[in-house]
């Protein structure tokens, strides 16, 4: 008798299989997948993209409204889809750069060329991926959809060139036409007088304001600085940075004006020299 309960005493609380079963369950498998839901959810989080300093600018720029009212000549002639590609597109397709599908690539290309033009064409405008939004930029939006066709038809597909719509320039010139009788009959205006010391102070901020670097940082270096694609020295990363510091503020501006490897001149935009180096101070100071 006494051997029996000193056998009982020495019997753990898992007596049958299922006990087991159940154990194990409740001992490895819930605690697995409840850190594997933890992680999801810490991870899933919204991240501020590399070299971000102001991630609510940030998001602000990425939802502003595509549309904007912008002056331009209605009756310049429209640039061809191989200038802008080559101005604006060039840095990222041409060699693939932050997953664009590379200038050529049929396979790549034809998933996009199925969604068809109209598709392709919005993408270009209000911006997807690392690629920022271009409408409004150095190109109007027949141009850009121009860059598209360019991209596109190299890659085995069969859409037509845009050209401008006719309503738009028959508008604005029929504008002009009734403006002129009116300008004609007005009093003709007095010479213009010199401006004064005061009118030039007035006029500095706004030439300031023309070569703000982090405004062409965002709209032309951001897709391959931000995230170092195709070679380019991360933003804020002081090692990468290091080399080209180096060399001289005035040698980096005079590189990024006549552009290098996958970068093309002036970043593909047509800022101003004072602009590009505004430009490259603005990436400078953030890596030092």
């Amino acid at each position: 008798m006494s051997d029996i309960q000193h056998e009982e005493a020495h019997t753990g609380p898992i007596k049958t299989p299922k006990q087991l079963l159940w154990t194990v369950i409740f001992a490895f498998v819930i605690p697995v997948f409840a850190i594997i839901g933890l992680v999801m959810y810490v991870t899933s989080a919204n991240k501020p993209g590399a070299g971000a300093a102001d991630e609510s600018a940030l998001v602000a720029a990425r939802i502003q409204k595509v549309g904007m009212v912008e002056v331009r000549d209605a009756n310049r002639p429209l640039k061809s889809g191989e200038e802008v590609f080559k101005a604006q597109c060039a840095a990222c397709h041409a060699t693939g750069a932050a997953g664009a599908p590379k200038f050529e690539d049929a396979a790549a290309w034809a998933p996009r060329i199925k969604t068809g033009l109209d598709a392709l064409v919005h993408s270009s405008l209000a911006g997807k991926g690392a690629m920022a939004p271009q409408g409004g930029g150095d190109f109007d939006d027949t141009e850009i959809a121009r860059g598209v066709v360019y991209m596109a038809n190299a890659a085995e597909a069969k859409f037509p060139v845009p050209e401008r719509p006719a309503g738009n320039a028959a508008a604005e010139g029929g504008a002009v036409a009734a403006a002129a009788p009116v300008a004609a009959a007005a009093t003709p205006a007095a010479p213009a007088t010199p401006a004064t010391p005061a009118a030039q102070e007035a006029a500095a901020p706004a030439a300031t304001a023309q070569a703000d670097g982090k405004g062409l940082y965002d709209k032309a270096c951001f897709a391959c600085h931000a995230a170092g694609v195709a070679g380019a020295p991360k933003f804020g990363d002081k090692a990468a940075w290091a080399p080209f510091v180096a060399q001289g503020i005035d040698n980096m501006v005079k590189i990024a004006i006549s552009g290098k490897g996958a970068m093309p001149p002036r970043g593909g935009s047509t800022a101003s020299d004072d602009e590009i180096r505004a430009a490259v101070q603005y990436m400078v100071d953030h890596a030092q």
